[in-house]
């Protein structure tokens, strides 16, 4: 079952529930998918394909991070509270992201291959990194890895 199927499936039971957080979440990650169909749309295909639904769950859960991040300075307890469940319910449809030493083996890796040596490399790493790593891990983590282990 394809990842946009089952926020589908997700959608129903929330409905047929009464949860109306999860509803609130499921029904804006449908309307976010809508709307990258549309904008794809160009050939008459107009149903994406999961990593293009993988890139719009990502985008949504990294504005809630931010959010969380804001929220936290700023001191609104009750907001970080409701942006962290909707986190969950985003995260749910993702699959398991890379943890740290699992990117930084890829990384020493690549900048073995492409004989990387300084921070004057890091575009060319930064390139490869985030083409091979797109929807497994989170580019700020990435890009934090890469400068570690160029300087």
């Amino acid at each position: 079952m394809s990842i946009k199927a089952s926020i589908l499936d997700e959608l129903k039971s929330a409905m047929k529930q009464k949860n109306a957080d999860r509803l609130r979440v499921l029904r804006s990650l449908k309307a976010k998918i809508l709307e990258k169909e549309i904008s794809e749309r160009k050939g008459g295909e107009s149903e994406l394909s999961d990593e293009q639904v993988i890139e719009v769950l990502m985008k949504a859960a990294k504005q809630r991070k931010e959010s969380i991040d804001q929220f936290e300075e700023g001191g609104r307890d009750d907001l970080v509270e409701k942006e962290k469940e909707e986190l969950e319910i985003i995260e749910e449809f993702l699959p398991e992201m890379m943890d740290e030493d699992e990117v930084r083996a890829e990384v020493q890796t690549q900048i073995e291959k492409l004989g990387a040596s300084g921070m004057q490399d890091m575009g060319k790493v930064m390139g490869v990194m985030m083409g091979k790593l797109k929807g497994k891990a989170e580019g700020s983590m990435v890009s934090r890895v890469v400068k570690e282990e160029l300087s």
